[in-house]
Formats: C-alpha cells, sequence, structure tokens
C-alpha cells in the first residue's frame, strides 16, 4: 500500500481533462510502486461537485477545480486509496467523505466517514452502487452526460499497458495487472469474494444504455467499445 499523507502534498501530474460538461479527469504518478492514478470529479445538478479517488494537485489545477463548483463529496473508492483523503478532507471541512461500506474500517483510520454509496444522494445524472461480489468494497460511479454514460471504476477493473524494467516485469508477469483491460491478480486475491456475482455485476454494467466510457483507478480510460470489453472481462473471471 502506497504511503499515505497528512499534508497537502503535490505529486507529478498531468492537466485537468474535461471529458464532459458533468466529467473531468487527471491523472498522477506514483512512484513507489511506479504506477499512474486516476482522479475524477463530477458535477451534480446543482453544481456541486464529487471528488472520486482524491489526488493532491497544484495551485492551479486546484483554483480551476473550485471555480468550477463546490467539492461538496470526497468519495475514498477503497481501503487502499487513503492517500490523499486526509489532507483533502481538511482542505474541504464541509465536504462529506463517503467510501464503499466495507472499506469503512480501514478509511475511518485516515479520516472521518459520514457514510456509504448508498448514502449518496438523489441526482438526475450521478449516483454511487456497490458492486455485486466484492463484499461492498467497492463500488461504481455512474455518470450521466450529453455524450453517454461514463462508469467510474476502481481497483476492480485494471487498463494499464506493459512497461519496461523489474517493475514492468513484476506488474505484468507476478501481479497480472498490465495488458489491457481485466481484474488483475491482486483484484481476484483480495477483493474478488463471489466470481459469480461479479461476472453478473459487471454483464448488468456492461448494458447500461449509451454507455460511453470506463474510468478506472490506473492508468488508461476504456472508450473503445466498453461495453463489448466489460463483459470480455466478465467472462474471463
Amino acid at each position: 500500500m502506497a504511503k499515505t499523507h497528512d499534508t497537502w502534498t503535490v505529486l507529478s501530474h498531468g492537466a485537468l481533462e474535461k471529458l464532459t460538461e458533468n466529467l473531468w479527469r487527471v491523472q498522477g504518478r506514483i512512484d513507489r510502486p511506479p504506477i499512474e492514478r486516476v482522479m475524477a470529479i463530477a458535477r451534480l445538478d446543482d453544481g456541486r461537485l464529487v471528488v472520486h479517488n482524491p489526488i493532491a494537485l497544484d495551485d492551479a489545477s486546484m483554483k480551476e477545480i473550485d471555480a468550477w463548483g463546490k467539492v461538496a463529496f470526497i468519495v475514498v473508492p477503497n481501503a487502499f486509496h487513503r492517500m490523499d483523503a486526509k489532507p483533502f478532507a481538511a482542505r474541504y471541512p464541509n465536504a462529506k467523505v463517503i467510501c464503499p461500506r466495507g472499506a469503512k474500517k480501514k478509511v475511518e483510520e485516515r479520516v472521518q466517514v459520514s457514510g456509504d454509496y448508498a448514502s449518496f444522494p438523489t441526482d438526475s445524472r450521478v449516483r454511487m452502487e456497490h458492486l455485486d461480489g466484492v463484499a461492498d468494497s467497492e463500488g461504481v460511479m455512474l455518470v450521466e452526460s450529453n455524450d453517454g454514460v461514463s462508469l467510474v471504476m476502481n481497483d476492480i477493473l485494471f487498463n494499464m499497458p506493459h512497461t519496461t524494467g523489474f517493475s514492468g516485469f513484476v506488474l505484468k508477469s507476478v501481479l497480472q495487472s498490465s495488458g489491457g483491460p481485466r481484474v488483475s491478480r491482486i483484484g481476484k486475491w483480495f477483493l474478488v469474494k463471489d466470481k459469480a456475482a461479479l461476472k453478473a455485476c459487471f454483464a448488468r454494467l456492461a448494458s447500461t444504455p449509451r454507455l460511453r466510457r470506463i474510468l478506472v483507478a490506473h492508468h488508461e480510460t476504456i472508450d473503445a467499445s466498453p461495453g463489448e470489453t466489460l463483459e470480455r472481462v466478465a467472462a474471463g473471471l
């Protein structure tokens, strides 16, 4: 598990990507292990923001986010993605921190949790769901936009290219995390509790009307045939 931060600590990251009128994305780097992580920001009907998998960004990027809307919810998407949860909550003390039901105990070691995904308010364009088959340890954020629906997922679905060096070998051959969309070996070890239930959940999400893209917690967005891709991943579980 990567080191967690007590104060606002900016690591290397890219520019904010404005995917749709109500969904932004930014990708940052963790050096140990060398891996890319992704933060998504969704805008609710009333203009408030939901930050999924918080990443501390530079001042210019944070000012751009604050100009877009008020951060109202900070989503810590599992027990392992707590790196910037505490400083984010300190920066936005009026925001509610939510996490999957099964991750609450570990997340609360770093930050006070207001509720789980079931407590997320009703909104016509953004909703949160727990995933089946993972003991409520992860979930999905669904964002309805003008161009279609985006699924924002976490460690249960990887889309990481192969890399070089020893770390690349470990990610490819030992952890089976790289090489395109997949449930990694780590996901199978630590997240999947009921394979049949997860397969059915993936199949249901794959049939989401107007499915446009799938954002994952590490590396690349799945925006080419996302439904078919999720069905293929489900079949390989």
